[in-house]
């Protein structure tokens, strides 16, 4: 079985979440200490996937990169994104203008890897009743066809975590 791996990156402002999903997805584990993260970080985890390219199966080793959401971030975020094949934009559903910023961090992604695939997480779900999420979740869908989906997650719950790598890791490896 062979193994290739492939760069992705989770983006979006300050809080939202970015490395609970990270240590969710990597680790198994959450903790609702917050932690910032200053710069970059980068965690490795190898997926295997069934039915890719006319394999049986393949091994997608995944490095995630966990970007600093800071605003002074943005005039190094441009290398750090580069050679992604993927990101996943996370927003918080508790807080307005980190949903109304998700469009500037696509156009970033993009704007710097027009070939790449984006999921956008509505994190934090939890926290939230399921009817304003389903209502969220309708206004969060996008026409950009290399955006895949829209979901709502929770690093606490899992909900969705292992989905939203996972649907992403295949696009990744979809022969174009």
């Amino acid at each position: 079985m062979s193994t290739i791996s492939k760069k992705i990156c989770l983006v979006g402002d300050f809080g939202v979440g970015k490395t609970s999903l990270i240590r969710r997805f990597v680790e198994r584990q959450f903790s609702d200490q917050y932690l910032s993260t200053v710069g970059v970080k980068i965690s490795r985890k190898t997926v295997e996937l069934e039915g890719v390219k006319e394999q049986e199966k393949l091994n997608l080793q995944m490095m995630i990169w966990d970007l600093e959401g800071h605003t002074k971030f943005k005039a190094i975020a441009p290398s750090y994104l580069q050679g992604a094949s993927g990101a996943i934009i996370v927003a918080d559903v508790t807080r307005q203008e980190t949903l109304e910023r998700m469009i500037e961090h696509m156009n970033l992604f993009f704007s710097i890897n027009p070939k790449g695939f984006i999921i956008a997480a509505l994190n934090k779900s939890d926290m939230f009743e399921e009817e304003k999420i389903e209502k969220l979740l309708d206004n969060y869908q996008f026409e950009e066809p290399r955006v895949l989906a829209t979901h709502s997650t929770s690093a606490k719950t899992g909900k969705d975590v292992d989905l939203i790598f996972h649907k992403l890791a295949y696009k990744m490896v979809e022969p174009s």
